[in-house]
């Protein structure tokens, strides 16, 4: 009979900060629908609130920032007039693709089970 290891309170709690720390900075029901919506190209202010259904300009300005600070979204300011401000993904936030990916394969999957449990 083989024994499955199980992970150390200290492998444990490792995991769970990292967890936290994703969480953290990804978390929150609007941060991926931005990433998402930047994934399809450079957008202005106004076309990322379009493209994010229901979010407002205040949350939406909040969370542009989070995300500049923390390595995921580039402002850039185009010197001509009027001035143009438009965001960008970094290559950072390349690496949310694997992230993002397994995100929409659970969520696909609960719904299902979900829906077939009614």
């Amino acid at each position: 009979m083989s024994k499955t290891l199980q992970p150390t309170s200290n492998e444990c709690t490792s995991r769970l900060d990292s967890i936290s720390d994703a969480l953290y900075v990804i978390g929150g029901k609007w941060k991926l629908r931005v990433v998402v919506s930047l994934r399809e190209n450079n957008k202005r202010f106004n076309e990322i609130q379009r493209s994010v259904e229901g979010i407002s300009a205040r949350v939406l300005s909040a969370e542009l920032k989070e995300l500049e600070i923390n390595g995921f979204v580039k402002r850039v300011v185009h010197a001509q007039t009027p001035v143009v401000v438009e965001y960008q993904l970094t290559p950072y936030a390349d690496t949310l693709s694997g992230v993002l990916e397994t995100l929409s394969e659970w969520g696909a999957m609960h719904r299902n089970k979900l829906r077939s449990e009614r």
